[in-house]
């Protein structure tokens, strides 16, 4: 799965597609960044039938990308006379499709989750689900299509996704006779729990703070709190970024480090958060599915719940998805939807392993609704209502800069509210 952090790293490749987009004389790029199969069809033999081929790109690696191409062998296997070439672009994936736009030559279908960047490359499904019940649209978490939508349209199906929980340490809390956590629990439970199971002298805390948390994240810690960076429509970030709703859910984290009851980690000379929990060092950490199986490889006696809840106010998830779209440029745009709806299909989302799966039925009949471990991840699911910033606003990346230092201050312990004014003062411009 694409790490959300990794989003704003492709900060300012609107401007770059944009510009590509009008080079015509760009290189087409294929999966080693040299020479691409442009072709959509290729002699098999002089007197057999040609073979049709289709390009798919993923930033996966490793094990993802070893399932990834099994379901593309799956579905050459159901559709003799087509060939599946799967293009890794890993870390280089947005330069890479941005050249592949650029030039006219993008892969039929590709990961995605950048829809603002991308969207005016992307073929609209909306009337590909409209002529294909078999795709079984509501079969999908509606949280989810809702972060496939851009501009009232929908650009991409998901194919994975993970929310974000409470991982907890059992043996610590049981250690400190402090009550496990449960689905009703409260920011002050939460700091009262992070308080009792920091233990100093044996370089034990209760807590781990990031020292440059993506502000992406923190959006479920404020929409929690009942405001947001900005208003549904997009236009406002006055009393929506600064609100005293936002600085208060935002001071949480500052207030623990400070108090000493967290740990700051994730920045230079400062250690993984993911690392500390593994070693028994941390009681509670926030995060995503892909590090569970880390965590019981590491005989972590470990449990999930859902974030803590701000008094009387519902909480609120956030979501990390991998969706699957086709090119509007691709020369085979009915196959592209056989394939993408094969990539998204029971069958296919069985055979992922390192994200969560994004039909119901699938969901039902592992029973991961009723699993311990697994639950509080749908369960944040359900709660993932609101839309994210960067999906409401075509300049969020600008704003974005100013918010993220913002955020970074405060969690060194400087006053959310009068650093959260000035990101808003400094980033009005962007919204003229």
């Amino acid at each position: 799965m694409k790490k959300v952090a990794s989003k704003w790293m492709a900060a300012g490749m609107a401007l770059l597609l944009a510009v590509v987009a009008g080079c015509s004389q760009a290189q087409p790029a294929g999966s080693d960044g040299t020479s691409s199969n442009t072709g959509t069809t290729t002699p098999a033999s002089s007197d057999k039938k040609e073979t049709v081929t289709l390009r798919f790109a993923t930033w996966d690696t490793d094990q993802m990308l070893k399932i990834q191409q099994d379901i593309a062998k799956q579905f050459e296997q159901k559709n003799p006379g087509v060939k599946v070439q799967v293009e890794a672009y890993a870390d280089g994936f947005d330069q890479k499709l941005v050249a592949a736009f650029g030039a006219k030559n993008p892969p039929d279908v590709m990961y995605m989750w950048d829809f603002p960047t991308y969207h005016a490359s992307l073929e609209p499904l909306d009337e590909y689900v409209k002529k294909d019940p078999s795709v079984a649209i509501d079969d999908f978490y509606q949280g989810l299509l809702n972060y496939n939508r851009f501009d009232g349209k929908l650009f991409g199906l998901p194919a994975g996704f993970s929310t974000r929980v409470v991982f907890y340490n059992k043996k610590l809390f049981n250690e400190a006779n402090v009550p496990l956590p449960t689905d009703d629990w409260t920011w002050e439970d939460f700091k009262s729990a992070a308080k009792q199971l920091t233990v100093r002298d044996k370089k034990q805390y209760g807590f781990a703070v990031r020292s440059e948390p993506d502000t992406y994240d923190l959006q479920q810690f404020v929409w929690s709190n009942g405001s947001s960076f900005i208003s549904p429509d997009g236009k406002t970030i006055e009393g929506y970024m600064n609100s005293k709703e936002t600085a208060e859910a935002l001071q949480i984290f500052s207030d623990l480090t400070k108090d000493k009851s967290a740990l700051l980690v994730g920045g230079k000379n400062q250690q993984s958060g993911n690392d500390l929990f593994k070693a028994g060092k941390l009681a509670m950490y926030d995060n995503g599915v892909w590090s569970l199986e880390s965590y019981k490889k590491a005989n972590v006696d470990f449990g999930t719940v859902v974030m803590p809840q701000f008094p009387g106010k519902p909480g609120k998830g956030v979501i990390a998805t991998s969706s699957v779209s086709i090119a509007k440029d691709s020369k085979n745009k009915e196959l592209a939807w056989e394939f993408l709806k094969f990539f998204v299909s029971s069958d296919a989302i069985k055979m992922r392993t390192s994200d969560l799966p994004v039909r119901i039925s699938v969901v039902q009949e592992k029973k991961l609704d009723q699993d311990p471990l697994y639950a509080p991840f749908y369960k944040t699911l359900e709660q993932s209502t609101d839309t994210p910033a960067f999906l409401l606003n075509p300049h969020w990346n600008e704003i974005n800069r100013n918010l993220s230092a913002a955020v970074n201050a405060i969690m060194m312990g400087q006053n959310a509210e009068e650093l959260l004014n000035k990101a808003v003062k400094d980033s009005q411009k962007f919204l003229k």
